[in-house]
């Protein structure tokens, strides 16, 4: 067993208001130079919609990611063979117009401008060219545009749905739409580390953050083809290709990454997981219907005995084992179970979970309903009218969850390669806490009908308190819990290694560069 600590991310989707405030401050952090005016580390999409850059997750285009192939995966797009045969010329790398091309306006024109008849503007040039353009696109131009047959309609995961299912999404009285935060996975099977052929980017051996080393990239770009998710970078000034650091300078100092500190709405946990390393290849390999229990079943307990000595015999300090037993992203990920990741039949084995969101708001029946009305609402409704049935059954109960305005398939394609009973069983659990809850505050759902409700999810009381705090009332030291940085590791490399090696070419040296 060869226990590695990874940082982990958890994003819950069903408390992001969509404000951007995590985009900015990693823009005004990380991105705000030359070259790098287009890259958004952290961007906000909506859903259903193309995402950025266009149709990002569709890899019939990007050839993203790994592919089985022989009872074995291979780059799908990238690689020895294929990256020679395209090393002058890639066709699956992502142009400037699937992002767009950055702009800004012509301000001093509104001052300067010459006396004239007409109101002087400020017109739009380009941040590459300094030349006029007209602006097509943006990095969140689809914002709050899920229904438009421009984005919504031409979202990847409508692909194997019906074209009923498709219409019933976009009914003008029952559309919906949801944000999808999105970073750098620091997957633990990167296709960016395995795609570069100068051996520039890395996994850090203490705390699984993927990074690339400035002075040793060539630009080959290869990497942005390999990542799947398209969090890969080409600076058209430096030369070098950048992505997310998952801000590790700040957590070095026991700070939240800049995204997850400004976030209005908490939906980001921080935290460690340990894991075994030796699974990797087989996880990886995994038939695509096993790939995300694989991946769970990677993730170790911290309070295991067994794990604990192996953690230890790998050099892993007290420090970060205490701080995984205490890691609010192993609870939600493996002690109760809430979250999936993205699209994991890309099979990165990404580290950046999601609680899908749990649609539509649930809304109560007031006492002037009349029975015809109660016949065609929503069975959500059920769970509490005042004239509570003591016989509801579960199965009744739970049948929101089949009725949601997101088909489970289209939210299975997003977060669980297609299993829907995977999507399933994460928002029964999610509604029985709601259920639980409204009984606890309101009071008009009785105690033994919500306590069924948990029951049937596998949850007790208990485990129902402890998800509500951490989710609702949760302090900032328990959204993210960061071991403490080993400053005798980083003098031990550069005692090693010498000047400069660990630079990643944003000022600043790596503690250790220990990859997979």
């Amino acid at each position: 067993m060869n226990v590695r600590a990874q940082m982990s991310m958890i994003f819950h989707l069903d408390k992001c208001i969509g404000c951007h405030t995590c985009s900015i401050a990693c823009k005004n952090i990380w991105t705000d130079r030359k070259g790098a005016e287009y890259m958004w580390w952290n961007n906000v999409e909506t859903k259903p919609g193309t995402g950025y850059p266009t149709k990002w997750e569709d890899q019939k285009i990007y050839k993203g990611g790994w592919e089985k192939k022989n009872g074995q995966i291979d780059l799908r797009g990238a690689g020895k063979k294929k990256g020679l045969l395209n090393i002058f010329h890639n066709p699956h790398l992502p142009v400037i117009d699937d992002y767009y091309e950055p702009f800004t306006y012509r301000y001093l024109n509104l001052i300067e401008a010459p006396e004239g008849n007409d109101q002087p503007t400020a017109r739009p040039i380009s941040l590459i060219t300094g030349e006029p353009i007209d602006i097509k696109m943006g990095p969140n131009w689809d914002d709050d545009l899920s229904g438009t047959p421009d984005y919504g309609r031409k979202d990847p995961n409508l692909e194997n749905l019906s074209e009923a299912e498709q219409e019933a999404m976009f009914q003008l009285e029952k559309m919906a739409f949801f944000y999808l935060p999105r970073i750098c996975n620091h997957c633990l099977n990167p296709a960016c580390v395995a795609s570069c052929p100068s051996g520039a980017i890395y996994k850090r051996g203490e705390d699984g953050v993927v990074l690339i080393n400035q002075e040793v990239c060539r630009a080959w770009r290869m990497c942005v083809t390999a990542c799947p998710y398209k969090k890969s970078y080409y600076n058209w000034h430096t030369g070098k290709s950048e992505k997310c650091i998952l801000c590790f300078p700040r957590i070095e100092a026991g700070l939240a990454p800049a995204c997850m500190h400004s976030c209005v709405g908490r939906i980001r946990y921080l935290g460690v997981v340990l894991y075994d390393a030796d699974m990797i290849e087989k996880v990886a390999n995994a038939e695509e219907s096993a790939l995300v229990d694989a991946q769970l079943n990677m993730i170790l307990d911290p309070f295991d005995p067994h794990v604990i000595k192996a953690a230890k015999e790998n050099g892993l300090p007290d420090s970060t084992i205490k701080a995984a037993q205490y890691s609010p992203t192993y609870k939600f990920i493996k002690k109760w179970g809430l979250a999936l990741p993205l699209h994991p039949e890309f099979r990165t084995l990404p580290m950046l979970f999601y609680v899908p969101p749990m649609l539509p708001v649930m809304a109560t029946l007031s006492k002037q309903t009349n029975e015809h009305l109660k016949n065609q609402m929503d069975p959500i409704a059920k769970i509490w009218p005042e004239d509570w049935k003591y016989d509801t059954s579960m199965e009744e109960i739970f049948g929101i969850v089949e009725k949601s305005r997101f088909p489970l398939k289209y939210m299975a394609n997003l977060f669980s390669a297609g299993d829907e009973n995977k999507v399933k069983d994460k928002l029964k659990k999610l509604l029985a806490i709601r259920i639980w809850r409204r009984a606890k505050t309101v009071g008009d759902i009785p105690l033994d009908k919500a306590e069924a409700a948990l029951k049937e999810v596998g949850y007790t009381p208990q485990v129902a308190e402890d998800i509500y705090y951490l989710t609702s009332l949760a302090k900032f030291d328990d959204r993210f819990v960061i071991p403490a940085a080993h400053r005798e590791e980083a003098m031990e490399l550069l005692e090693n290694t010498g000047d400069r090696k660990g630079s990643v070419g944003f000022g600043f040296t790596t503690p250790a560069q220990r990859g997979l």
